[in-house]
């Protein structure tokens, strides 16, 4: 059997098809990533698009990119149709910013690791990641330095 663009997926066929587990799937929807329809039966359909998405959502996952980044992201392409090649392309330009700017982060942090620990000091008062008087608590929570924001 030939699918066609317009024919819809169970949700067993795209845990399948995708190798994401149908609980994750049904998270996904809640969520808002991917949506489906109902049979009368009230069983899920999804829309064969929807592959692309879940795919995605599983590459980003494997990068470590939070849901929340992925929704940000896929929240410019329809989810109700197929995107256009001209929505699919401006939503990976806007990606692409993401990523570059998150490569830069993991670049920073490894500069300043391998340099931290390489660097043979073992004084925290000559350490370039030394925080006195704990000025970065104003800045917020967490490594604001190794994350950008400090």
């Amino acid at each position: 059997m030939t699918l066609q663009p317009d024919d819809t997926l169970s949700v067993g066929e795209v845990s399948h098809r995708t190798g994401v587990s149908v609980s994750a799937l049904h998270f996904y929807e809640r969520q808002g990533l991917i949506a489906a329809t109902r049979t009368a039966g009230n069983q899920r359909r999804y829309p064969r698009h929807m592959l692309r998405r879940v795919s995605l959502i599983v590459i980003a996952k494997r990068l470590g990119i939070p849901l929340e980044e992925v929704a940000e992201v896929l929240a410019t392409v329809p989810l109700d149709r197929p995107p256009t090649t001209t929505e699919w392309q401006r939503m990976s330009r806007a990606w692409k910013v993401h990523l570059e700017e998150r490569r830069r982060t993991i670049e920073r942090l490894e500069r300043d690791l391998v340099g931290c620990i390489g660097c043979g000091c073992l004084s925290l008062k000559a350490c370039a990641l030394l925080n006195p008087e704990d000025v970065l608590a104003e800045r917020g929570q967490g490594p604001v330095r190794l994350t950008g924001s400090g």
